[in-house]
């Protein structure tokens, strides 16, 4: 009782509006100490205030019982890792048609997220809203589509509507949720096991650790079916060609060559060098033989340890200061293979061939203008 009293004087303090409400502070507690339902309100709201006033370390050790919980119901998932899992990537895996996702709630847009996913790793994916879905967006659904139909409890009412009419089309059903006794659960073909001991939330009510365990499971299958379709690197790029990411993926070499071909002779006089590296402003000029073969590099850098080394270099030529044997790179690779090139062996430029014969050079900035750095 005294540790109630103390708190109530607390939040009196704090709030003011409180005060006016009553005519005085002693007045406020006695007609809270004998009005019970005031006394319990009361109460509730000091454990609201307290809750609000966390300090830096009470954050802290509520995000990480958070993470630790959902990172324990994500492990808790391989226990579901079946038979019906097995049969859901098969039966995807060779269907013709696609596939077909819904839900309710946070579920649809777990769905949602899932869907892209496929879509992006060449499984063909759709999403339709079960609430929509009985106004007309069945119609999207065609007879060799397979339906995934996603819920935590499996028994709200958009999902017992939906069920029977996906079943009466004739279309596969999988389900998954968090409840092997639900109507989803007993309805579906196959069903992939969500369950979950305990949400995050400090209710138990809110979807956190469900939502996770969805979202884990869809990227579970679509690895899977990944895998199973060999879908690499080169269709990765095919259908993500913006940004940054794509450019990594498809913008090859020859893609980044301008018309500059900054070359010399091994016999090439030191001012011939010093003009051919200044007009194409590539900082490099590339050494070739007769037979237009990468024999050697001058760059800048060459150039000015040459005039720190010689007072005369009237008796120089290119050979005498080129760097031989550079690294070179294909025109046909990646772009970002030349990249960790330069990154590797500390360089900023490139000479470029074409079957081994010198066709062009390309500058670590050219990287950075299309985003590949």
């Amino acid at each position: 009782m005294a540790i109630l009293r103390l708190t109530i004087q607390l939040i009196l303090h704090h709030f003011m509006g409180l005060m006016e409400e009553w005519n005085s502070n002693e007045l406020a507690l006695n007609e809270l100490f004998h009005n019970p339902l005031k006394t319990f309100a009361f109460s509730a709201y000091s454990f609201r205030f307290a809750f609000h006033c966390m300090n830096p370390s009470d954050i802290i050790a509520s995000a990480l019982r958070t993470i630790r919980s959902q990172a324990d119901s994500v492990r808790m998932l391989e226990r579901f890792i079946n038979a019906d899992f097995v049969a859901a990537v098969e039966r995807i895996s060779e269907n013709k048609g696609r596939l077909v996702l819904s839900g309710i709630g946070k579920s649809a847009v777990i769905a949602q997220k899932i869907a892209a996913t496929l879509n992006s790793t060449g499984t063909p994916a759709l999403f339709m809203h079960a609430a929509d879905a009985i106004h007309g967006d069945l119609g999207m659904i065609r007879g060799e589509d397979i339906v995934l139909v996603i819920s935590k409890s499996g028994d709200s009412p958009e999902i017992k509507v939906l069920v029977p009419l996906v079943k009466g089309f004739g279309n596969l059903l999988i389900g998954m949720g968090g409840n092997m006794d639900s109507f989803l659960a007993r309805q579906c073909d196959f069903y992939l096991n969500t369950t979950v001991e305990v949400e995050s939330c400090p209710n138990n009510l809110a979807p956190t650790n469900s939502t996770t365990a969805q979202m884990v499971m869809g990227d579970a299958l679509a690895v899977c079916l990944m895998e199973r379709s060999g879908f690499g690197k080169e269709d990765f790029a095919r259908y993500h060609p913006g940004g940054a990411l794509g450019k990594k993926l498809y913008l090859r070499v020859s893609d980044l060559l301008s018309v500059q071909k900054p070359s010399v002779s091994k016999d090439a006089t030191i001012k011939k060098v010093i003009v051919e590296i200044t007009k194409n402003r590539l900082g490099a000029v590339v050494v070739e033989n007769g037979d237009g073969q990468v024999v050697g590099i001058v760059t800048d850098g060459d150039v000015r340890r040459m005039l720190e080394k010689y007072d005369n270099f009237n008796e120089l030529n290119a050979e005498s200061i080129m760097a031989s044997s550079p690294k070179t790179i294909e025109k046909d690779a990646l772009a970002v293979e030349a990249f960790e090139l330069m990154k590797t062996h500390h360089i900023n430029q490139l000479a470029v061939t074409d079957q081994g014969v010198y066709c062009g050079m390309i500058h670590i900035q050219d990287l950075v203008r299309e985003g590949i750095i």
